[in-house]
């Protein structure tokens, strides 16, 4: 296979599922302009390590990894960045977080640690099956069911929290 038409490819798929790819980076960053620069990113990336793909009918699950560990590296780098200068940041006007409907879920959803956040995400808001969450995240198929069976645990958790005050 070239390297351009897989790179067409690739193209194509980003274009194709845009709106799933953004969403999947808002659930993680909860700001729309830092979510289309990781989408934007994770294409870039995508492209430049277009050999790493080495059965394209799995093009979906590296994509999803791809913009999911971007995602995971930018939070890594805010909060570096929180930490180094947090003076600073003050005084910048960062862009605007969007509205959440339902406010109680995503307080609770960004209370989890990433490792259950990722796979609540990938399986109910991506609707991924398990073992496309274990390839996405490069862990066996039995963590995934065990992250997702803690995390529904932790979520109803802090939900009877809220629904308590």
């Amino acid at each position: 296979m070239s390297k351009s038409y897989l790179e067409e490819q690739i193209a194509e798929y980003a274009v194709k599922y845009k709106e799933n790819h953004y969403r999947l980076a808002y659930s993680y960053v909860r700001n729309a302009d830092d979510a289309l620069d990781i989408v934007q990113e994770s294409v870039y990336k995508a492209i430049a390590s277009r050999g790493s793909l080495k059965k394209p009918e799995y093009i979906k699950t590296w994509f999803y990894r791809i913009v999911v560990n971007t995602s995971l590296d930018f939070l890594r780098k805010r909060k570096r960045l929180a930490i180094v200068d947090e003076d600073v940041l003050a005084n910048l006007n960062l862009a605007t977080v969007d509205e959440y409907e339902n406010f109680d879920l995503q307080k609770a959803l960004d209370n989890l640690p990433d490792m259950y956040r990722s796979v609540v995400i990938l399986r109910y808001f991506e609707d991924l099956k398990i073992d496309e969450i274990a390839e996405v995240l490069s862990v066996n198929v039995n963590t995934v069911k065990t992250r997702l069976y803690k995390a529904l645990e932790k979520l109803r958790i802090k939900l009877s929290a809220f629904e308590e005050v």
